[in-house]
């Protein structure tokens, strides 16, 4: 596993946990402490079976539904409140 948080101009959190697959168990992260990032970008990969868990503030409007695909900086996951 491999967690991350990332926290907004106005103090807003968000956390991602990447989570190695049983067979390969390749996840890999780029970021670095005190690392800036812009919405879209990304900030490593998975590979075969494994996933990223991401943990948004109970407020977040979702534009998502459990089983949705979604796609790397294409799709929105959520909206959050400001």
């Amino acid at each position: 596993k491999c967690a991350t948080i990332v926290e907004s101009d106005t103090g807003i959190k968000i956390a991602f946990v990447q989570v190695a697959g049983l067979i390969a168990r390749r996840i890999v992260n780029w970021l670095e402490c005190d690392d800036e990032v812009i919405k879209g970008e990304r900030f490593g990969l998975i590979r075969f079976g494994s996933r990223v868990d991401i943990y948004v503030p109970a407020d977040t409007a979702l534009a998502i539904e459990k089983g949705m695909k979604v796609s790397a900086g294409e799709t929105i996951i959520g909206y959050l409140s400001v």
